[in-house]
């Protein structure tokens, strides 16, 4: 294999993601290995050696190397900034020293990296005004306005689960009031039905069963859900809004309702609406992304 390719690595609590991508976004090769214990930093040797093991399948260098991580990227995408509690040693970990490349290892918030992704070779190709909803534990998310990524002063940008949809309501881990993140989150199932129910799977297949609480707790869930969406629209004005994460795995007992609540909140000037797709590269979009930003890093012709 010789063609001019680059390694995107996505960098999860549980896993990473390792995938060899062409310039042309043709898959070369693709690892996936367990992170490791969280105790101490000795998952940073298992990313090398994801990194080593592509490099070894494909049998030829790679032209550069990007990476996707939780936390809050540093302004010079050298390193993430801040990610306190999780994989310790990932503040400030410069990456391009650490594996000793000459080229610049761009590194990314993961969300912001999977939309870079899906734009790149994904759902919304193409597209100049995405955004991205992570719908699992919690709720994340990223932006594209005018074919630029949202950062923002901190990289903050995009941290839609904080946006607040009701300003009397208990405080999310952030502080919001009322967050969409505490309304659709899996992480707040338990709470959300009482105790019945201990994950979104779970209350899905009771609604789906017609159980009236579990229904009327799931359709409460989509409603707010919605209303959040209503607003980025208003805020951001997409033309694609991509939805991704466990809870998508619903399917038609997530979309469809919510295409009636968007019916009923969006506002689409002479007709026009965003479009809501789901995610369509899995949980390969990250290294996708982090791949792109590389190529885009290093690459003149890219």
């Amino acid at each position: 294999m010789s063609a001019t390719y680059a390694i995107g690595l996505d960098l999860g609590g549980t896993n990473i993601k390792g995938l060899a991508i062409t310039e042309t976004g043709r898959v070369l090769a693709e690892q996936l290995a367990p992170t490791g214990s969280t105790g101490g930093s000795n998952w940073i040797k298992n990313v090398e050696r994801v990194l080593a093991a592509i490099q070894a399948q494909v049998k030829t260098p790679a032209a550069c190397v990007g990476l996707a991580a939780p936390g809050l990227a540093a302004a010079d995408y050298r390193s993430i900034a801040f990610m306190p509690e999780r994989l310790p040693g990932l503040e400030n970990l410069d990456w391009q020293k650490r594996f000793r490349l000459a080229s610049a290892v761009p590194v990314l918030n993961d969300a912001h990296a999977a939309l870079l992704g899906e734009v790149w070779r994904g759902a919304a190709r193409g597209g100049r005004n995405v955004v991205l909803l992570t719908l699992g534990t919690g709720v994340g998310g990223a932006a594209i306005v005018d074919g630029h990524l949202l950062r923002g002063r901190l990289g903050r940008a995009g941290h839609f689960g904080h946006l607040s949809l009701n300003p009397e309501g208990p405080p999310d881990i952030t502080g919001t009031p009322g967050s969409l993140e505490d309304a659709i989150g899996d992480s707040t199932v338990r709470a959300r039905s009482q105790g019945r129910f201990a994950s979104t799977r779970e209350l899905v297949a009771a609604a789906r069963k017609r159980d009236k609480t579990a229904r009327e707790v799931w359709l409460k869930s989509i409603r707010a859900l919605a209303a959040g969406l209503a607003s980025l629209i208003n805020a951001l004005d997409p033309e694609i809004i991509i939805l991704s994460g466990g809870i998508t795995q619903a399917g038609p007992a997530l979309f469809d309702p919510l295409s009636r609540f968007l019916d009923q909140f969006e506002w689409r000037p002479g007709g026009s609406r965003a479009r809501i797709l789901r995610a369509k590269l899995g949980d390969r979009a990250g290294a996708f992304g982090a791949a792109w930003q590389a190529m885009q890093t290093n690459l003149p012709k890219f």
